[in-house]
């Protein structure tokens, strides 16, 4: 069993894999406002499937990929880590 600061040494690189999205997706909304060369959207979603909580907050903070009807995986991918989440907290914590 896991003790408490494997736990928390997990969530802290979760949380640095979600920021490290989020600024992925910040330098494509600069990159397509400079009109530079952007990283493709199967690259994004790729992202987004390992860091959904960085992608979404990047996606509302900088309204980036909003309408483009594939990134509204993005919301699925953010629960089913939610889902993963509380599985380990529980199955770890009891």
């Amino acid at each position: 069993m896991l003790k408490i600061p494997d736990i928390l040494f997990i969530f802290a690189v979760y949380a640095i894999i979600n920021g490290i999205v989020f600024i992925f997706y910040l330098l494509d909304k600069r990159a397509a406002q400079n009109g530079t060369w952007r990283t493709p959207e199967i690259t994004l979603l790729f992202y987004a499937f390992i860091g959904p909580f960085g992608a979404s907050a990047a996606m509302k903070m900088c309204r980036h990929k909003t309408r483009t009807p594939k990134f509204y995986l993005v919301p699925v991918f953010s629960l089913l880590h939610l889902a993963i989440l509380i599985w380990i907290f529980l199955y770890f914590i009891n």
